[in-house]
């Protein structure tokens, strides 16, 4: 585990008093509040990847004719 060092400002230092009202660790919060900020992160740039693909007309083509493909494989 590393240790981090920031220079917080004044709106950050009233974020993490209000993280920390209840009591919980400031390093606690100041993990949580990372590991948070990563998975929106993650899930941003997997919409963005999404979008991307939604919109490529060749992809779009491809599902297409997967699902016409796979319309041929039902049961009933």
């Amino acid at each position: 585990m590393s240790t981090i060092t920031i220079r917080a400002d004044e709106q950050t230092e009233r974020a993490l008093e209000e993280l920390t009202a209840d009591g919980a660790d400031r390093s606690a919060a100041i993990r949580e509040a990372i590991q948070e900020a990563a998975e929106r992160r993650r899930a941003a740039k997997l919409r963005a990847e999404a979008e991307a693909l939604a919109a490529d007309p060749d992809d779009r083509a491809e599902a297409a004719n997967v699902l016409r493909d796979m319309e041929s494989l039902r049961a009933w």
